[in-house]
């Protein structure tokens, strides 16, 4: 399943996957914490772990074991609703920082954290998409937008500034998103979407900002 997601965004921003996902899985939190080398860390299910050392990248992405699980039960390749769209949210943001990381390092590029998030949001809402084509029954796109930026949820345990980025990440994400809802209406990814997604994937973070923020664009 992770790896028929990370192929899914590979696919949709045209980049070539350079690392297979479940070769850095860790689903145990005891290997969690021995990364982090805290055990004061908040409760999460998912995080991608970073550590760079003369010039080496070293990453590990976490998804807890009942994610997974309840994911397995609730596969949503077969159905995609309300019971499993906060998990398969959930993994496609780690896939999301996973291969955005990975892709930008190929390239020698850097990769702020706010940058990571705003990808990950319109991941999210792009993800589902694709993941609706082959469920033409599903009402969920009707209520796509709403569910993940209308009045987002943020974790309370996050530290001020760290609350900033989500939120800031948030809204850019709306914004570039529900202009993609009004120039490509129905929830289809035509040719001109997908275009218009892989250049802003390939933009470094001023230039999606300014993108989004533009006149010409909004």
């Amino acid at each position: 399943m992770l790896r028929h997601f990370q192929s899914l965004l590979s696919e949709l921003y045209d980049t070539e996957q350079h690392l297979d996902v479940l070769d850095y899985l860790v689903t145990d939190h005891r290997i969690l914490a021995m990364l982090e080398d805290s055990r004061a860390e908040r409760e999460i299910e998912e995080k991608l772990l970073i550590c760079e050392c003369e010039g080496e990248l070293a990453l590990s992405l976490y998804l807890a074991p009942e994610l997974l699980e309840r994911l397995k039960t609730h596969d949503p390749r077969d159905w995609l609703g309300q019971r499993n769209f906060a998990d398969f949210c959930t993994v496609i943001e780690g896939i999301s920082h996973f291969n955005y990381v990975v892709w930008n390092a190929s390239a020698d590029k850097s990769v702020t954290l706010h940058e990571l998030e705003m990808q990950a949001e319109v991941d999210k809402y792009v993800g589902t998409l694709a993941v609706l084509a082959s469920q033409p029954n599903s009402t969920l796109t009707e209520s796509l937008f709403d569910r993940l930026f209308n009045d987002p949820e943020f974790d309370t345990d996050l530290e001020p500034d760290e609350l900033e980025r989500y939120r800031s990440a948030s809204a850019f994400a709306a914004k570039f998103c529900r202009s993609l809802a009004r120039r490509f209406p129905h929830g289809l990814l035509r040719p001109g979407m997908l275009d218009e997604l892989r250049d802003f994937y390939r933009l470094p973070q001023p230039d999606k900002v300014s993108h989004i923020c533009s006149a010409t664009y909004t």
